[in-house]
C-alpha cells in the first residue's frame, strides 16, 4: 500500500491590525479560496502561515500612547468576527474533505493573555488540535502573549505532523523533539520577512530526516516564497516571489526512491538514533596514554 500524501503549503496575505473585522473578513476569504485551490489540487492537507486571519502588529495593539510599547489591549479585537472566520474555515474543511493547519491568536480567559496558535482542523470539519507557540519573542512575552506549554503531533492517513512557528525556528530542541516524536513532517508557519529562517528550516530537514512545510505570508514571499523541504534539505515545491497569494504542492511519500530522501529517511535517520543510544559505549579506549595525552603527536 502507497504511503503518500499530498501537502499544499499556501502563502497568504496576512493582516497585522486584528481591530478592523473587514481586514479578518478578508484575510478568512483568502483563506478558504486557497483551501478550494488546495482541494482542486488533490491535496489531504494545506498549511497555513502563523497569524493567517491575523497576526496583530505590536504597535497597533499597544496599550501606551502611539508609537510606543506597552502590554497589548485585547479589548479592541472583535473576537465574535475571528470565531467567525475560523467557524467558517472548519465547515469549508468538512465540505472540501480537506485537513487545513492555518493561524490565529486564541483567546483565554480574562485576563489571561491569549495564545499565539495554529489551529488544525480535520477533514470532517472538527478543530481536532490546536498548537500554542511556546517560545516567544522578547516583545510576545514581554506585552502579548501567555505561551504554549507542549509540542502536538497529529496523524493522516498514517503519517505524523509536529508543529512549530515563526522564532521556534531559532529553538532546535523544538525540532529534535520532534524527530523523537517519530513525525514525518514538521508544518513551520512564520510571520517575518527574513531569508536565513528559511535556511534554517532547509537544516532541520537535513538534520532530522523529515519534510517541513514552511509557510510566510504572501507579502515577504519576495524575499523567501513558501515551500517544501524535503528529508536531505532539498526544497520540492516552492511559491512564486511576486507578493501574491500561492500554493505550493508536493507529495510526501514515505516510499520514495529519490537518493536523497531515500538516504535521509531509511539511512540517515536511523544511524543518528543509534549513534545517540550509546553505540559508540563499548568502543570507548580506556586508560591509553596515546589516546589520553594530547600534547604529543
Amino acid at each position: 500500500m502507497a504511503r503518500t500524501l499530498r501537502l499544499a503549503v499556501a502563502q497568504s496575505t496576512v493582516p497585522e491590525d486584528p481591530t478592523d473585522p473587514r481586514t479578518l473578513r478578508a484575510s478568512g476569504a483568502e483563506v478558504r479560496s486557497l483551501m478550494r485551490e488546495a482541494a482542486a489540487a488533490g491535496a489531504r492537507l494545506v498549511q497555513f502561515p502563523e497569524g493567517a486571519i491575523t497576526y496583530p502588529g505590536k504597535h497597533v495593539m499597544s496599550s501606551g500612547p502611539p508609537g510606543t510599547l506597552a502590554a497589548a489591549d485585547w479589548s479592541r479585537v472583535p473576537w465574535d468576527v475571528l470565531r467567525e472566520e475560523a467557524e467558517s474555515i472548519a465547515s469549508l474543511a468538512g465540505e472540501l474533505r480537506l485537513w487545513v493547519a492555518f493561524g490565529s491568536i486564541h483567546p483565554l480567559t480574562s485576563p489571561n493573555r491569549p495564545h499565539n496558535s495554529l489551529y488544525v482542523v480535520s477533514d470532517q470539519g472538527h478543530l481536532v488540535a490546536r498548537y500554542d507557540k511556546r517560545f516567544l519573542s522578547n516583545t510576545e512575552i514581554s506585552f502579548m502573549y501567555s505561551p504554549g506549554s507542549s509540542p502536538i503531533v497529529f496523524e493522516i492517513d498514517g503519517i505524523r505532523f509536529g508543529c512549530a512557528l515563526c522564532i521556534e525556528a531559532e529553538f532546535p530542541e523544538v525540532f529534535a523533539e520532534y524527530e523523537r516524536l517519530n513525525v514525518h513532517c514538521v508544518l513551520l508557519s512564520v510571520m517575518v520577512d527574513d531569508a536565513a529562517r528559511a535556511v534554517v528550516a532547509q537544516a532541520y530537514g537535513r538534520l532530522y530526516g523529515y519534510w517541513l512545510g514552511y509557510s510566510i505570508p504572501a507579502q515577504f514571499s519576495a524575499t523567501v516564497p513558501s515551500g517544501i523541504v524535503a528529508p536531505g534539505g532539498r526544497w520540492l515545491a516552492r511559491c512564486p516571489g511576486d507578493g501574491r497569494p500561492a500554493l505550493a504542492v508536493a507529495d510526501l511519500d514515505l516510499d520514495a526512491t529519490d537518493e536523497d530522501i531515500d538516504v535521509s529517511v531509511r539511512l540517515a535517520r536511523p544511524w543518528r538514533r543509534l549513534a545517540r543510544a550509546g553505540l559508540y559505549d563499548d568502543r570507548m579506549v580506556l586508560r591509553d596514554p596515546r589516546s589520553e595525552t594530547r600534547t604529543a603527536f
